[in-house]
Order: structure tokens, then sequence, then C-alpha cells
């Protein structure tokens, strides 16, 4: 009997502070107008002084954890997908373990993919649950975008935002919400230089004590070439993904695209001729999360009943590295 991983809990955590556009008009030269236009965005969420990445992590796994009605100490593995960990090492995923107090994990990672960084942990989960059909695996996608903003750099502070979701995985039959069907993934490092993050921090060029941090230590984004790089990146996956599966765009009951850029969506939209009503978007609200994006998404549809007993749900994402994936999953046709 194949073994499957199926999701048995979601969640999600964003902070309370809201940066609305019109508070980055009092920071940076641009306007409510301008980012609108240009990205469907009119606010996102901010930590607070001292709110790290494995915060954020912790409650959105809280959220998850009691959704699955499962307990910490059960869990057998941690991955949290993330570029803003909260140091280079411990890693997030061994941080979340300690504040969770999931002393029986035999394994806590982090996945650093970009925006892309939930898929890619998913697909590892499923074969750690291929190897594993008795664990109990939590994994989290969780952001902390804005420690890497520039906020002299209006092409980039406008677009980010802090946030975090979560699923539990297990092969569980009995207490499954929806089986993960298929996952497909994508890289090309020749791209990398479109999107880097860090040219000044890490072992390349490192930091000596007494050094400035300059604007080479944040978000660097070649911004036209990488919205035509994402638009065909994530059309073609998802295509890839149906066709693999023996589907088309109308077998889809809700398509939940990295959450980027409105115009990067609506783009997508166009070519694969997906009806607005059967994409989720919450852009508008929480700007990119970067790794927690698309799960975000997917526990808020789901948290707003969006999505109903047996639906096919496509995520798909695109990020630095540059990275792509996606996932493809089926909710419990008798429980959700």
């Amino acid at each position: 009997m194949k073994v499957r991983a199926n999701i048995i809990g979601l969640g999600f955590y964003v902070p309370e502070k809201v940066l609305t556009n019109h508070d980055l008009e009092k920071i940076v030269d641009t306007s409510d107008e301008w980012i609108i236009t240009r990205t469907g965005i009119r606010e996102r969420r901010m930590v607070k002084d001292g709110q790290a990445c494995s915060d954020l992590a912790y409650e959105a796994s809280i959220r998850a954890l009691e959704h699955a009605e499962v307990k910490p100490e059960e869990l057998t593995h941690i991955i949290v997908a993330t570029f803003t960990p909260d140091y280079c090492t411990p890693t997030t995923a061994c941080v979340l373990q300690a504040k969770l107090g999931a002393k029986n994990c035999q394994m806590a990672m982090d996945v650093a993919a970009g925006c892309s960084g939930f898929t890619y942990a998913i697909d590892a989960a499923r074969g750690i649950i291929h190897n594993y059909p008795d664990a109990k695996m939590l994994v989290v996608g969780s952001e902390v975008c804005t420690s890497r903003l520039n906020f002299q750099d209006r092409s980039t502070c406008v677009l980010f935002g802090d946030g975090a979701g979560a699923v539990v995985i297990a092969a569980d039959e009995k207490k499954k919400r929806a089986t993960i069907l298929d996952c497909l993934l994508r890289a090309d490092g020749g791209l990398g230089y479109l999107l880097p993050v860090g040219k000044e921090g890490g072992s390349a060029k490192p930091y000596k004590v007494g050094d400035t941090v300059t604007a080479d230590y944040f978000i660097n984004m070649n911004g036209p070439e990488l919205f035509k790089h994402a638009v065909r990146g994530m059309s073609d996956m998802t295509l890839r993904i149906l066709k693999k599966n023996g589907l088309s765009p109308d077998d889809l009951d809700l398509f939940i695209p990295h959450q980027a850029n409105l115009r990067i969506i609506d783009s997508i939209a166009k070519r694969l001729s997906f009806p607005k009503e059967k994409i989720y978007i919450n852009v508008d609200r929480y700007g990119n999360t970067s790794a927690a994006s698309v799960i975000i998404a997917l526990s808020e549809a789901y948290s707003k009943g969006l999505i109903k007993p047996g639906y096919k749900v496509l995520l798909v994402a695109f990020g630095a590295g540059l990275t792509w994936g996606s996932v493809l999953i089926e909710f419990n046709k008798e429980r959700i």
C-alpha cells in the first residue's frame, strides 16, 4: 500500500502591526496610488521589536497542532522554510523545537529556497513520510521579510511583509483533512543575480568587526526581468503538474499562486484562462511574505470556509535562487 502524506492540521499567524501604504509615504518617496497600481498591495504586517522568525513560526505551529489535535511531544520532524532565520545557527527549526517543547523530535532543519521554500519543504516531507510512515511532521513557512528591507529603496520596501503558516503532516488516514497528491520543483541558479539577498555578510563577502552595513545586505531585485520569469515559470509549472496528474486547469477548484504582486497573479490567470473566482488572493492585505505566502493563503482560505470537501487545490510559488515549485492537494471528501 502506497504511503501518502496527508495534511491533518493547518494554521497561520500574522503580526498585529499593520504597515499601510500611507505609512510608507512618510518613510520613502512613494505613494499609495503608485504602490497599488504597480503591485495591488494596500497594507502588510510587520513584527514588533524583538519578534523573530521563530516567534511567528511558533504562533502558526500552535494553531496547526491544535487543529490536528497533536501535542508537540508527538512530533518527530520539524521543517521550517525561511530566508530570514533567527540566526545562521542554531536553525530556526531547532529554536522552534525548543519553544514548542517538542522533546521527542528526531529531526529539525531549515529549508532555504526563497519564496518557493514552503513547496520545497512539503516535497521533503513527502519523502520523509515515505521512509518513516509513523512520522508526525510539522512543516512551517515563516518570514520576517522586513528585517531584510532597505527602507530607502522604494522598489523593494513596499512589496514585503511578515507572517507564518504551518501544516501538520502524517500518513494517518483517519485524521486526514487533505492529501498531497504531487509536487514539482525547479531551480535555475544561473538567474540568481535577479534577486539576491545579502550580497554582503555571507562567506563570499564576510563582514569584519566594525564594518558598516550597506544596501547590499538587504533584498535587491531586478523587478522587470523577475516579473517575466515568475509569470512564465509559475504558468508552465502549473500546466506541467496538472498534465502529469491527468488534469486540466478546469479540474482545479482553487488556485493559490505566490502572493508577490497582483499584476503577476493577473498575468498567470490570463495565460491559464483561470476565472478570478477560482483564485485566492490576499496580497493586498499581507504583501509578499516569501516562504510563508502560499501556506498563509491556504490556511486563511480554509479558515474562511472557501475550501469544500473534495476540492483540488494547487499551490505554486516562485522565488530567489531562482527557484519555483508547486503542490497539488486534494481535500477529503468526507472531512475537511
